[in-house]
């Protein structure tokens, strides 16, 4: 067989994934819980499930999403501590530099996880692995020893990522252009990053059940797999080619909030939810967006069953609390009236434009809501969240505090609590 003529691809991409990210910031300012099993909770309540776990935990079979009860069954000695969200944050800043002072981060990904761009020489392999312990180093010496991190080199940011997740904790797996794609074929398909169990289904009916399955589909059967363009670009990125990040604009804003024993009750879950509905819209005047619908999500429980009320409401493009919360007012007179405890509240924001594309109302006065919705912000942002607000949300400001959700990192000076 001739020789390709065209040249390996080189390593350009190292990817860094911090390991059980909340459990080990607080095993890091919290000695005595270092080498325990960790849960991270919402809330302490019995009736919630943990958001996080130290390996320590995992080690019993306790993850993401394990109830409470769950847990303790599993792991006697288990012990959980109530997230903190701004601590996770302030931590992930000073990550973001100590990274930044051994190589420039090209994208921050996520509370745990940024990636960079490797340069010149840095695309060796003995230089990206040199690189790799720097950064390792470097954290442990700056913010924390105990915030271990599972580093991927790779020759596209996909792939790096891919790498990342081989060897955890505390991990360095490079994959060269020689190691692929058979490097990868020990995988499940949903270990692939954007595949999920839909996707999984989809491709199975497409005959595509095993990663090897996968890198060998040529670019159109991905694409009739994946029903768009999509297909392509994770036939191209499985190649090693680095794609230029597609289009995104923000779907949504919102907040959710399993409410604690104390707040299972219809009133008190009204002051949450409009609560939330300040904190967001305070979020949408931020990025300079106008939501043209509210939704509004309770879960009730009764006994060990659950259920969930969702309703919507559309509205004229906005950022006005008052007129937001007016929605909500007529979202809320449609719950259902039933003996059932409320468990969880969310509001959420959707058909978002910007700001400066919607259309003015003629008979609305929108100057004077946007002067008085600057007044707030400005006020609330200078003395602290809470300085003013909207009477429905009095007694629940204690409630709802800063959440840290996937691919979203609060800002801590419009966010914060």
């Amino acid at each position: 067989m001739a020789q390709s003529s065209v040249p390996p691809l080189p390593l350009r991409a190292l990817y860094v994934d911090f390991n059980s990210y909340f459990a080990s910031v607080e095993q890091q300012l919290r000695p005595e819980l270092r080498g325990r099993p960790v849960g991270i909770l919402p809330v302490l309540a019995e009736t919630t499930c943990c958001i996080a776990a130290s390996y320590e935990a995992k080690a019993f079979g306790v993850k993401t999403g394990t109830p409470v009860w769950e847990a303790r069954k599993r792991c006697r000695d288990i012990v959980f501590v109530e997230a903190r969200p701004a601590v996770y944050v302030e931590l992930h800043q000073r990550l973001v530099k100590a990274v930044e002072s051994c190589t420039p981060v090209g994208q921050v990904l996520s509370i745990d996880e940024m990636a960079c761009p490797l340069m010149g020489s840095e695309r060796e392999r003995e230089k990206a692995v040199a690189l790799a312990r720097q950064i390792k180093q470097t954290i442990a010496r700056e913010v924390g020893e105990h915030l271990r991190s599972s580093i991927g080199i790779a020759p596209n940011t996909f792939l790096a990522k891919i790498a990342s997740d081989m060897q955890k904790p505390d991990g360095l797996t490079v994959l060269e252009a020689a190691d692929l794609p058979q490097a990868l074929y020990r995988l499940e398909l949903r270990d692939i990053p954007g595949i999920g169990r839909a996707m999984e289904s989809r491709l199975w009916r497409h005959g595509i059940r095993t990663v090897e399955q996968l890198c060998a589909a040529n670019a159109a059967q991905l694409r009739a797999a994946w029903g768009s363009i999509e297909g392509e670009r994770m036939h191209a990125r499985l190649a090693g080619e680095e794609l230029p990040p597609s289009d995104s604009q923000r779907a949504s804003v919102g907040h959710s909030h399993v409410l604690p024993p104390e707040l299972r009750y219809e009133a008190s879950a009204y002051s949450v939810l409009n609560r939330l509905l300040q904190k967001a819209a305070m979020r949408l005047r931020s990025y300079a967006l106008v939501a043209g619908e509210v939704s509004v999500t309770v879960r009730f429980r009764q006994h060990e069953e659950t259920w969930d009320w969702r309703a919507a409401q559309r509205l004229d493009p906005t950022a006005d609390t008052r007129a937001l919360l007016h929605a909500l007012d007529v979202l809320w007179r449609q719950r259902p009236r039933t003996r059932a405890e409320p468990f969880a509240v969310g509001v959420t924001l959707t058909q978002l434009t910007s700001a400066t594309q919607r259309s003015r109302d003629l008979f609305t006065d929108t100057e004077e809501a946007e002067r008085l919705n600057t007044a707030l912000d400005a006020i609330n942002l200078r003395y602290g969240k809470n300085t003013i607000y909207f009477g429905g949300a009095h007694a629940a400001l204690a409630a709802a505090p800063m959440r840290i959700a996937f691919q979203h990192i609060p800002d801590l000076t419009v966010e914060a609590d």
